[in-house]
Parts: C-alpha cells; structure tokens; sequence
C-alpha cells in the first residue's frame, strides 16, 4: 500500500488534563479508608502522545488544547520542558480538566474524569498555520464527544486534508465512546487515514470479538489502522486485512498504566515522521508504551 511520506513535525489537537493519580494496594474500602499513594501530575491524552513523540525522537511537536486560567501556565511550563511548544487557549470560565486515576495493584487503572475545559476548545482556537511546516495531525477523540470541541477537531481534520496532511484519529474512551455511539463516531473520524483503538475501543467500533477480526473491519473504514493490546502488544491492519502482530517488550515491574496508549501512540507517530513503515512503527511503539507503565503518570518520566 501506498504511505503517507514522511518528515515534518507534528501537530496534535487535543487536551491537557491535571491528573491525579491514586495507587492502592487492596481492595477500596467502601464508605472509610483505603490507604494510597497520591500523586498530581500533569496528563491528558493529546498532551501525552505530545510529549511521549518529543521522547522518541521527533524533532517537531507542537499541542493545541485549552486549559483553565487556574493552572494554564503550569501546563505550559510542563510541556515546554518536555520539548512540546503549546499553543493553549486559556479558559477563564472553566477549570483545567481533571481526572483521578484510580490504579490497583496490577497496575490497571480506572478514570473519573471531569472534561472542563477540554471540551470548550473552540473553532477560534485552531490557527491554519499551526499546520505550517507539519507532516502529521493526530486528534484526540476525546474532542469528539462534545459539540464546541468537535467542531473546533473537525475544522483541524479538515484543513490538514485539504492540505495533504495525514490525520490519525485515537477514540480515548470505551466510555464515551458508547455513549457516542460507535456509527456517529466513525463519521466524525472520516477523513483519517489512521485509526489508533484500542482493544476495547475496536471491539465497540465494530461489534466483533477479536482484535484481529475488528482491525481488519475497521481498515475498511481507514486505509490504516493499529489496535493496541495492553501487554499482548499491537495488531496493523489496511485494506480489510491484517498485515502484522507486534509483540510488547516484557515490564518486569509494572507502575501504573495511565497513558500507556499515549506513549503507545506518541512512539508510532514519531517513528512514522522518521520513515518506519507500520510494523517498524509498532515496534518503537510498544516500546514507549512499556516505558511508560513502568513510571507513575501519563507522561515520559524526567531523562536522569
């Protein structure tokens, strides 16, 4: 099949999240207390897959988001420390969105998430020229599940189109993702050219069992699509058919798993600027996203 060619930077659309993760070693104690190491961190998937790219070696990554005025230059620092240059609208209505990751002893974890004012990025937001010099847009699907920031998504899939700029899509959330529905959402996302589910999100999509059976199915859809499996690794399929299986490098001590999918994602995008076709790409991708379930947060641990 033919690729999109590589080099450029890349823009994500997307959102930062102030996270707060809880790490607790038993069963939560319903109605009392559970012992549990807490930590406030910066996250948000489209400013992880930003910050995880920078740390595989993109040379160019650049985030468009919206955060409160409460924490907005926070965000901003942080991301400029990690190599990413933000462009962050600055809500003074909403707070930054917020999302406590509860993380039990297998390192799996489970979200309460409060989207703020990730879901009031809006069209005005979103610059033509933020694609300037860009080989590459990826978009979080979290903008799609709210109309102001579906609009201000679509406006970037769109321009980066028409412009001959590849776009891959990741849906972010089972949760949502149902009460989107999966029909509605396939349409928003059309346009693509890759689809970045995983397991449980491809499942949805398509109503099939299997990861192999719904990657294939979905690259009906998207001429490229890469299903995500956790510890089990990746599936690539295009044109209706499965065309790899990447295993995921061994975690000798699991952490936390919050943004394994970002580090998964960021990793494949970064490798896919440098020229690796997407088994190559899957390789680099598994790996940061074993990197990244090996530390606490969504986000590459700092370089010692």
């Amino acid at each position: 099949m033919n690729r999109p060619a590589a080099g450029g930077g890349l823009l994500v659309v997307g959102d930062v999240v102030t996270d707060v993760v809880a790490r607790y070693g038993s069963v939560l104690a319903h109605g009392t207390d559970t012992a549990a190491r807490i930590r406030t961190l910066p996250g948000g998937a489209g400013a992880n897959v930003a910050c995880w790219a920078v740390r595989s070696g993109c040379p160019e990554v650049r985030l468009l988001a919206r955060a409160g005025a409460e924490s907005a230059d926070w965000h901003r620092e942080e991301l400029e420390r990690a190599g990413v240059r933000p462009f962050l609208a600055v809500d003074d209505t909403f707070p930054t969105a917020t999302v406590i990751a509860l993380v039990d002893a297998a390192a799996e974890r489970t979200f309460l998430t409060d989207g703020g004012a990730v879901l009031r990025l809006a069209v005005e937001d979103f610059a033509p020229t933020m694609l300037d010099g860009i080989g590459r847009l990826h978009l979080s699907g979290y903008l799609l599940f709210a109309g102001t920031s579906r609009a201000a998504a679509l406006l970037a899939l769109r321009t980066a189109v028409e412009r001959g700029v590849p776009v891959s899509v990741d849906p972010a959330s089972a949760g949502f993702l149902g009460e989107l529905g999966p029909r509605r959402f396939l349409e928003f996302a059309e346009g693509a050219e890759l689809l970045l589910p995983n397991a449980d999100e491809a499942r949805l999509l398509t109503g099939l069992p299997g990861p192999e059976s719904a990657a294939a199915e979905l690259s009906r859809w998207f001429p490229r699509v890469v299903v995500t499996l956790g510890a089990r690794g990746a599936v690539v399929a295009a044109a209706g058919e499965v065309i790899g299986r990447v295993p995921a490098p061994p975690v000798r001590e699991p952490v936390d798993s919050t943004g394994a999918g970002d580090a998964f994602t960021g990793g494949f995008l970064a490798a896919l600027l440098a020229g690796a076709d997407d088994l190559a790409a899957a390789v680099e991708g598994c790996r940061a996203g074993a990197a990244a379930v090996a530390a606490v947060g969504g986000r590459p641990p700092p370089v010692r």
